[in-house]
């Protein structure tokens, strides 16, 4: 039997950036969350842009060696803080967790 939750998982951040405010959505992005989710074990794998057609503008992709890892990360005061000030930034929000695909692009 496989132990799923020994792999790595994908943990995806699906939104549309607020237009007006754009500047201090990347400021706090780039300046807090990012560091901080990575100071808690999460990689950033990756962020898309769509330009083009009726999809959210913004897919973050942060990558936990494991499931407990990214649990632990999601149930701290710290995520918890930096979730409900990402939401200040952006519309039509949605998290999801994948199994993480190498070389893949997940939706």
């Amino acid at each position: 039997m496989d132990d799923t939750s020994a792999q790595p998982v994908k943990f995806l951040l699906v939104y549309d950036i607020r237009p007006e405010i754009q500047d201090q959505y990347f400021q706090f992005v780039l300046g807090e969350m990012v560091p901080t989710l990575q100071s808690m074990g999460l990689v950033m794998a990756g962020a898309w842009h769509t330009a083009y057609g009726d999809y959210p503008m913004r897919l973050v992709e942060f990558v936990a060696e494991d499931r407990s890892t990214l649990e632990r990360v999601l149930s701290s005061s710290a995520w918890e803080q930096m979730e409900v000030r990402l939401q200040a930034f952006v519309v039509n929000y949605r998290r999801k967790v994948v199994p993480l695909r190498e070389n893949a692009f997940q939706f």
